[in-house]
């Protein structure tokens, strides 16, 4: 069987994971990660609001996707958000971000949340392609940004 014929196995993710996740990022991003954005994984991973799920392709970690809900925002209803994903470039092309985004949307729809947000910055055509597939669509925000020092 090839590798592309495979579904990978999505599981709940565990704080020991950080560091299969911190190589993802450190490829897709091309730059090193510090100490720091593994604690947050790991802070993540054991969160009650938090949704975060990996991709296991042959017992190894080849994507993630990292989700919160939002109890307090400007929108009346509680909603949550995909705060960040990533699948290894190698195994991108294979539907592992559609799984992982389908096993959190799913589990978002049994906690009664109707709205799910996410931030692409507007020249990631690739990831902005990703989510319109999921049928994402512009929302009635927008994001606001100030720069210190």
């Amino acid at each position: 069987m090839d590798s592309t014929d495979k579904i990978a196995l999505i599981r709940l993710m565990r704080p020991e994971d950080s560091e299969d996740i911190s190589r993802i990022y450190s490829v897709i991003t091309k730059q090193s990660v510090n100490a720091d954005f593994s604690k947050l994984i790991k802070s993540h991973a054991g969160s009650k609001n938090s949704v975060c799920y990996v991709a296991e392709l042959d017992g190894r970690i080849v994507g993630f996707m990292i989700s919160y809900i939002l109890t307090l925002s400007f929108e009346a209803d509680k909603s949550a958000c995909i705060a960040i994903m990533g699948v290894d470039p190698g195994c991108m092309g294979q539907g592992i971000g559609a799984h992982l985004a389908a096993e959190s949307l799913k589990f978002y729809e049994t906690q009664g949340i109707t709205r799910v947000y996410t931030s692409v910055k507007w020249d990631s055509c690739d990831v902005l392609s990703f989510f319109r597939t999921l049928n994402f669509e512009r929302s009635d925000f927008i994001n606001l940004t100030k720069k210190l020092a």
